[in-house]
């Protein structure tokens, strides 16, 4: 799959823009602050509905406008479309001109793996970000799993609220039981999804990382879970509901997941150089990539926001080899010169694009 066409109304910093893209590699080059990484949220906005960025959705509108618009026009391998998100008083997203009522029918439609400068310290910094490349990877492939997520945070969020009145109210204990059953079972879901999901990259990671290193390193994950089954949760959450009441919040659960990632052996986090810790991420989003294709037949775009000017030249290599038949869309302050491969450069200056 891939995108045509990007039109931008009062966007960020861009007042209009209209920009045809190359289905191979779009390289958008400019000082900072330019608007370059405007362009890539434009796109995760259409994929998922939200931003990458901010949750402050009204940030997106350009200063002293009431309203923005984002439109992207995409063709995949079975059909075309077109995602249209405005946002104003209130956000509406269309999809070939019919509107959506809820957020879940957008994901899916525009498939993308996105890498940013954040994304480099994935593994360095705490669980919730990797949590957070498994949510967006599983949601984007399987609906359902978002749902099950929603559910499981409200659920925590009412069990939670419920704890604090125990330790301050005394409300008596057994009400507990019912979000236990609840979180149980949204949990047990949730887990068989990721697990799912943390083999199917399992499968690809060791032969892209062997590749992008030249077959010096060896990447294994490990995801660690304490839901891997309804009873066992359920279980749990008996045995620390003292604690939990005295804390006044959830200890356990599928909301404190990790997996990590080791480098012959060794956690690449704790034990990893900077370089390692890079490739290790860079492994891991290829192998979502791989992932993807697998489940829908035809690759996702890939976004990287000021990526390529941190690998140097062995590595840009063998990170283009693994990329055949992507649509790559990439940001950065050089301008980046390439070779065997088709390629369209932007250079924005201001939110504009001025070659």
């Amino acid at each position: 799959m891939y995108i045509e066409k990007i039109k931008l109304n009062n966007f960020r910093n861009y007042e209009q823009l209209e920009l045809d893209l190359n289905k191979d590699i779009n390289i958008i080059y400019g000082n900072n602050a330019q608007g370059k990484t405007n362009i890539l949220e434009a796109i995760f906005l259409s994929s998922f509905g939200k931003s990458f960025r901010t949750n402050k959705e009204k940030e997106m509108i350009r200063f002293n406008e009431q309203s923005c618009l984002v439109e992207i026009f995409y063709q995949k391998k079975d059909r075309d479309g077109k995602v249209k998100i405005e946002i104003g008083n209130k956000k509406q997203i269309s999809l070939n001109g019919i509107k959506l009522k809820k957020l879940s029918e957008l994901l899916g439609n525009i498939n993308i793996v996105i890498f940013t400068p954040d994304d480099i310290n994935i593994l360095k910094d705490g669980p919730a970000s990797r949590r957070r490349f498994l949510d967006m990877m599983i949601g984007q492939l399987r609906p359902n799993y978002v749902y099950n997520l929603n559910m499981y945070l409200k659920t925590i969020e009412q069990r939670n609220n419920y704890l604090r009145q125990i330790r301050e109210e005394n409300k008596p204990e057994e009400m507990l039981e019912i979000w236990d059953e609840n979180l149980a079972e949204y949990g047990e879901k949730i887990y068989i999804y990721r697990n799912e999901f943390i083999n199917k990259i399992l499968n690809k990671i060791n032969n892209i990382h062997k590749n992008i290193t030249d077959a010096k390193e060896e990447i294994r994950i490990e995801y660690l879970s304490n839901c891997d089954n309804k009873e066992n949760y359920l279980k749990l959450l008996k045995e620390r509901r003292k604690l939990d009441i005295i804390k006044g919040y959830t200890t356990k659960g599928i909301h404190r997941d990790d997996f990590v990632i080791y480098i012959n052996d060794k956690e690449v986090s704790t034990y990893g150089s900077q370089g390692q810790n890079r490739t290790a991420v860079l492994s891991l989003k290829l192998s979502e990539l791989q992932v993807v294709y697998d489940e829908i037949g035809e690759y996702p775009i890939l976004l990287l926001d000021d990526f390529m000017s941190e690998l140097d030249e062995v590595r840009r290599k063998n990170f283009l080899n693994n990329i055949k038949n992507t649509q790559v869309i990439l940001t950065g302050t050089d301008k980046i010169e390439l070779s065997d491969v088709e390629y369209s450069i932007f250079n924005v200056k201001e939110g504009k694009i001025i070659n």
